[in-house]
């Protein structure tokens, strides 16, 4: 598959033109952003780390049914995945209590929660992505209820096997963000990465952050922290 144009670059990746117009070239970089891009930086190494993480698991998943767009890995750092129209909702669901829900409503991080939750932010980078909630989606048409629903369904599903999987890796999954996109039938799928950069790893026995918190909270050790939990994934395999 041929490499052509850049059609957008976005905080942590590029996406490239293919000859076929339904499939895109993602490119992983080393940047890092924080608080909507008010933070920057670089973590040495993680495009390939989360390019590599996140196939695998986006694999793993399509093995339990549940539709993405990855189609192959092409390098290191650059994987072939289906064109989608991205919908403009980021879902976040949460296990455990962490990082802007902690603080938004008081609640001590680390708190397990009952049961799973899930919030949506509306995908803008100049209101700062603030959260809404389905009906102001369906009010501003971001989607429709049936591709509201799906995408529910879609991420407590995918919950469940990430959950379980890291819990197997000695890793707790505290909370994630999720991005869908339509393909050009209409149909939702996942898009977007499954990475360090869009989840909350702590290790099961010591709690300790094996995630971007660790470059968020100049805790240090970031790119250590990003090595650890892919050795996990490979220790695993």
């Amino acid at each position: 598959m041929t490499k052509k144009e850049q059609i957008y670059e976005g905080k942590a990746k590029k996406v490239f033109a293919t000859e076929d117009p339904e499939l895109l070239i993602v490119s992983y970089k080393d940047d890092a952003t924080a608080f909507n891009g008010l933070k920057k930086g670089t973590i040495a190494g993680k495009g390939v780390i989360n390019n590599k993480m996140s196939n695998m698991l986006m694999r793993r998943l399509a093995k339990a049914g549940i539709p993405t767009h990855y189609v192959e890995e092409l390098s290191d750092r650059e994987t072939l995945v289906k064109k989608v129209s991205i919908v403009p909702l980021e879902v976040i669901i949460r296990n455990i209590a962490a990082g802007s829900f902690s603080k938004r409503y008081g609640v001590k991080e680390g708190f397990v929660f009952e049961r799973p939750t899930i919030e949506f932010s509306y995908k803008n980078d100049e209101l700062g992505d603030p959260l809404i909630n389905e009906y102001h989606a369906l009010a501003i048409k971001l989607a429709t209820e049936e591709e509201i629903e799906t995408i529910k369904k879609y991420a407590f599903a995918i919950n469940e096997q990430l959950k379980s999987f890291w819990a197997e890796c000695g890793v707790t999954l505290v909370d994630f963000k999720l991005e869908f996109g339509r393909l050009s039938d209409g149909t939702i799928i996942l898009a977007d990465e499954i990475s360090p950069d869009t989840c909350r790893f702590w290790d099961s026995k010591t709690g300790e952050k094996l995630d971007k918190d660790r470059f968020r909270r100049d805790l240090g050790g970031v790119e250590e922290a990003y090595e650890e939990v892919m050795k996990r994934i490979l220790e695993h395999k």
